[in-house]
C-alpha cells in the first residue's frame, strides 16, 4: 500500500492502517523541513515523473495507492492517475470537500494565484496571506500592501525577508482554532484574507474569523485534476480496502 501524504487526513489514514497491520509506505513530497512523523515506513521526495512513479509501484510491488495529498498538489495527483492506470494499480483519492460559503461570508472566487493578486485592492491593504510559501513572490511584488504570512518552516528565502513595514511572519502548523485566528486578525489589523480552497477543518478557522469581522476573502479555486475515484473520509478508505479501521 502506498499513501501519498501531506494532509491531516493522510496522517489519520496512516494511523488507521498501522493499527490494522497493513503493509504500507507513507510518501512525503518533502516541502517542509520537519514533516510529521508517521507510524508507517516513510519516504521523502518526489518520484521524478509519471514513469518514475510507475517504476516505483512496480519495484515495491504496490497493490493499492491512496492519494491523500493537498488538493492543490495537482501535478502529483495527475501523475498518480497516469502511473496507476499504466501499472494497473487501483487508485483512490482521499479528498476533503471544498469549503462552501455561509451566510455572512464575503468571498471572491478566483481561478489561480495571478487572479488572486489582481483581486487585491489598488490602495494599501493589510493582507493575511494563507497560501503557503511557494507562490508568495507575485503578492510581495505589490509593494503597497502589508502581508501577514503564516508558514510551517522558518523563512530562508531573501525574497521573504520582510522588513516590519512590509509584513510579519508567523511560524505555526495547523490545525488552527477560531480563537487563535480571531486574535491574529485583530492583532495585525487585517483587512483582507487570501486563501486556497483547501477544505477540511484544520485550516477553516481563518474563514470563520474573517466572517465574524466582515472581512473580504479572496478564495483560490482548486486546480484541475483528472477524474479518479474519490472518498472524503478515512473510514471510507478503510472500507474500500476491506478493513475495519480505528484511529
Amino acid at each position: 500500500m502506498l499513501v501519498l501524504g501531506g494532509t491531516l487526513d493522510a496522517s489519520r489514514l496512516a494511523q488507521a492502517l498501522a493499527q490494522a497491520g497493513v503493509d504500507g509506505i507513507f510518501s512525503y513530497a518533502g516541502r517542509t523541513s520537519a514533516p510529521i512523523a508517521q507510524p508507517l515506513p516513510t519516504r521523502v521526495g518526489g518520484f521524478g515523473s509519471v514513469v518514475g512513479l510507475q517504476a516505483y509501484l512496480q519495484t515495491k510491488r504496490i497493490t493499492h495507492v491512496v492519494d491523500a495529498t493537498h488538493p492543490f498538489a495537482a501535478q502529483m495527483s495527475s501523475n498518480a492517475v497516469q502511473a496507476c492506470a499504466s501499472a494497473g494499480v487501483p487508485l483512490l483519492a482521499l479528498e476533503r470537500p471544498a469549503w462552501q460559503a455561509q451566510s455572512g461570508d464575503v468571498w471572491q472566487h478566483v481561478p489561480d494565484i495571478a487572479a488572486a493578486v489582481q483581486a487585491l485592492p489598488s490602495e494599501p491593504a493589510r493582507v493575511f496571506l494563507a497560501i503557503g510559501r511557494q507562490h508568495l513572490a507575485p503578492f510581495l511584488a505589490c509593494a503597497q500592501h502589508w502581508y501577514l504570512l503564516r508558514l510551517v518552516d522558518p523563512v530562508v528565502d531573501s525574497v521573504l525577508d520582510l522588513p516590519a513595514e512590509r509584513g510579519h511572519v508567523v511560524l505555526d502548523r495547523g490545525p488552527f482554532t477560531v480563537e487563535g485566528d480571531r486574535a491574529l486578525l485583530q492583532a495585525h489589523g487585517i483587512t483582507h484574507v487570501v486563501s486556497k480552497n483547501s477544505g477540511g477543518a484544520g485550516a477553516q478557522a481563518k474563514l470563520t474569523a474573517a466572517r465574524e469581522r466582515g472581512l473580504p476573502v479572496i478564495l483560490i479555486d482548486r486546480p484541475f485534476i483528472p477524474a479518479r475515484p474519490t472518498l472524503s473520509t478515512v473510514e471510507g478508505v478503510c472500507a474500500w480496502l476491506g478493513l475495519v479501521c480505528s484511529y
